[in-house]
């Protein structure tokens, strides 16, 4: 057995629970309470977050098919990419389908990740980050609901569904089940919602949020690399032009603004324990040296 040691505060203001005041928010007004840091509660998270994403997908695929618009759209984003030579999406989509083991696995990244990186981050500032977890939830909940006003605004056509048969549909060609839209799935999703792109919305948050808050240094590195591989996941799978990628990325400095604005700091700059409850323990817990 190791050394057991105490984690001590380094002030002596941070060992004992601050009172109840309206300088701490957790106590005076119904607007300093809303505010205050607390442990999140599993059953409400778990009831949350999985009524926010019905909502979600509710919303977005109640959005009406405007398809005619939707493929002018992408007609018109192409040429301009064009006009301005960076439109690399078909090179990069022909280039990895001539790759068949790679194609497939970025179609099942596609396909998955997002949701099983989203929700794991969530568990682990659920976990480890309590007095940070709702203000960063707060950013992925208004990044989301922000791209919902995107998909009924303007409404695109992925570049695997454009007229000409530039793109190849990776899903369809290699009959892996990758994406809602594409296959038996098609009548399941809004097709024609691709701008902003969530996935690089979601995965930049997560990218974020471990560069921010992880203290292993190459933890925090792939934490980085993670948005850049979705980028070109959902290029090469022709599911996205890369100025969607630039949408979700604006979808996320909202939902940023938004948390920065109700809890008056950024969230990795909050407590990392609920002051007057975490404090009492998570800086006094025994460790293993």
């Amino acid at each position: 057995m190791g050394d057991v040691t105490v984690r001590t505060p380094e002030r002596l203001e941070e060992a004992v629970p601050r009172p109840v005041t309206e300088e701490t928010g957790q106590g005076g007004s119904l607007m300093h309470r809303l505010r205050a840091p607390r442990r999140p509660r599993l059953w409400f998270e778990i009831l949350l977050i999985a009524l926010s994403y019905w909502t979600y997908s509710l919303v977005r695929n109640a959005v009406p098919e405007q398809r005619a618009q939707a493929l002018r759209n992408a007609d018109w984003i192409w040429r301009v990419e064009r006009q301005l030579g960076i439109a690399v999406e078909e090179w990069v989509n022909h280039a990895v389908n001539s790759v068949t083991w790679l194609v497939v696995g970025m179609n099942y990244y596609y396909a998955t990740l997002h949701f099983v990186m989203t929700l794991g981050v969530l568990v682990w500032l659920y976990r480890s980050h309590p007095g940070r977890y709702a203000a960063t939830r707060l950013v992925l909940f208004a990044t989301t609901s922000i791209a919902l006003v995107g998909y009924y605004l303007y409404p695109l056509a992925p570049p695997r569904l454009m007229n000409g048969g530039r793109f190849i549909d990776t899903v369809m060609v290699h009959e892996t089940w990758g994406s809602m839209a594409s296959g038996d799935l098609k009548n399941m999703s809004n097709q024609y919602a691709a701008m902003p792109s969530m996935h690089i919305g979601w995965s930049v948050w997560c990218g974020v949020t471990i560069f921010a808050l992880a203290s292993v240094p190459w933890v925090r590195v792939l934490g980085l690399v993670y948005p850049v591989l979705t980028l070109v996941v959902i290029v090469a799978t022709a599911n996205h032009f890369w100025l969607d990628a630039v949408g979700g990325v604006l979808c996320l400095g909202f939902g940023y603004g938004v948390t920065a604005v109700w809890y008056g700091a950024l969230p990795h700059a909050l407590p990392r324990w609920v002051p007057g409850v975490d404090d009492r323990w998570g800086s006094w817990m025994p460790t293993r040296a």
